[in-house]
C-alpha cells in the first residue's frame, strides 16, 4: 500500500540522524527545514557541519541521540549499522536512555537487517527497515521514494516524518520485506541499464544520435523516469557517481543470494552480474555505473564522444 503521509505530529517529536554522506545529508537536510527537531552525528564531523544552517543540532557521538524519540541510520554497510547500533542501544541499565523507535534506511541484507532488529528488540526499540530509492539529486528534487517494513502501529507513529523525506512511502508487511523489494527494486537497476546501454549503441553504430533515440524512447510508452533521469549521463559522458558499479555489485550478490535461497530462477539477472562484474573489473570503480554504457560500446567496437545538446533529466534542473 501506497501512502503520502500527513505531516501531522512531525515537527513534536525528537529526531535524531546517523550519516551524512551521499543520501544522508540532503535527507535530514529535509527533515531539518520541514521544522523537526533534529540531532545529528557522523563519523566525520565536517560533513555534517553544513545542516545547522538547517537548524539542525550536530553531536559528537552517537550516545548523545539515545533520548531522542526516533533515529534515522543511513550508513554504507551492515558493520557500521551494527557499529553505530551498539554505541546507540548502549550497555546500561534498565534505566538507560534509549530511542523508542531505530528507522534504518541503508541498503543491507534481510538477515543482516533481522539480526539489527534483533539486537533492538534486546533493548526495547522498534525498529523499521526503511529502504530508498532515488539518490541525493532526487532527495533534492523531492521525488525520494521508501518502502517500509516493521510492525504497522510503529510504522502510522512515524509516517509523517517518512513523508517528509520524499514523495511516497509504501508499507510493505512485517519483517524484513522492505529488504527485499528494495533489493529486487536494484537487480532491476541494474538490468535495465545494462538494456539501455546495449539499445543505445546499437542505434548509435547504425548512424543515430544518442540524444534523438532517448528523446524518443523517453517519450513513448518504454521511457520511465528513470531513462529520463540516467539520459543526460549517456549523453554527455557524464559519470559522477550517484551509485557506484561497486555498490550495484553488492546488491546483486545480494539478489542472486536470496534467489538461490528461495529457488528462483533469474538468468537475466545473473547474466548481467557477471556485466556489473566487468564494471568494477576495469579498475573504474569512483565513477556512476553508468560506465556500461562505455563498457557496451568498447564491446562493440564503438568509441564514444559526447554530444553538447541540452537534455532534460526530469527533475526539473
Amino acid at each position: 500500500m501506497t501512502r503520502r503521509p500527513s505531516a501531522n505530529g512531525t515537527t513534536r517529536k525528537r529526531v535524531g540522524w546517523i550519516g551524512t554522506g551521499r543520501m544522508g545529508a540532503p535527507m535530514a537536510e529535509r527533515l531539518a527545514r520541514a521544522g523537526v527537531d533534529l540531532a545529528v552525528w557522523n563519523r566525520t564531523r565536517a560533513k555534517a557541519e553544513p545542516l545547522r544552517s538547517c537548524g539542525a543540532a550536530i553531536v559528537d557521538t552517537v550516545a548523545d541521540l539515545r533520548d531522542r524519540d526516533v533515529v534515522f541510520t543511513m550508513v554504507g554497510t551492515a558493520a557500521d549499522l551494527d557499529q553505530v547500533l551498539g554505541e546507540l542501544l548502549g550497555d546500561g541499565g534498565l534505566t538507560a536512555s534509549r530511542p523508542g523507535v531505530v528507522v534504518d534506511c541503508s541498503t543491507i541484507s534481510i538477515e543482516q537487517s533481522a539480526a539489527a532488529r534483533q539486537a533492538c528488540a534486546e533493548h526495547e526499540v522498534a525498529f523499521l527497515a526503511a529502504p530508498v530509492s532515488g539518490n541525493g539529486k532526487v532527495v533534492r528534487a523531492g521525488k525520494l521514494s521508501l518502502v517500509v517494513s516493521g510492525p504497522r502501529d510503529v510504522y502510522d507513529d512515524v509516517a509523517g516524518l517518512l513523508g517528509q523525506l520524499g514523495r511516497s512511502v509504501t508499507y510493505a508487511g512485517e519483517d524484513e520485506t522492505a529488504r527485499l523489494v528494495k533489493i529486487a527494486h536494484n537487480l532491476l537497476l541494474g538490468v535495465v541499464t545494462q538494456t539501455l546501454a546495449e539499445i543505445t549503441v546499437l542505434t548509435e553504430k547504425g548512424g543515430v544520435p544518442r540524444h534523438a533515440f532517448l528523446e524518443f524512447l523517453n517519450d513513448s510508452v518504454m521511457g520511465s523516469a528513470f531513462t529520463r533521469y540516467k539520459s543526460p549521463a549517456f549523453v554527455h559522458l557524464d559519470y559522477t557517481p550517484t551509485f557506484t558499479p561497486v555498490l550495484l555489485r553488492k546488491d546483486f550478490d545480494l539478489g542472486l543470494a536470496t534467489a538461490r535461497a528461495l529457488n528462483v530462477p533469474m538468468p537475466v539477472t545473473a547474466l548481467t552480474a557477471q556485466l556489473v562484474q566487468a564494471a568494477v573489473a576495469s579498475g573504474r570503480v569512483g565513477e556512476d555505473f553508468a560506465i556500461l554504457l562505455d563498457l557496451q560500446a568498447a564491446a562493440s567496437g564503438l568509441e564514444l564522444k559526447p554530444e553538447d545538446v541540452a537534455v532534460d533529466d526530469g527533475l526539473g534542473s
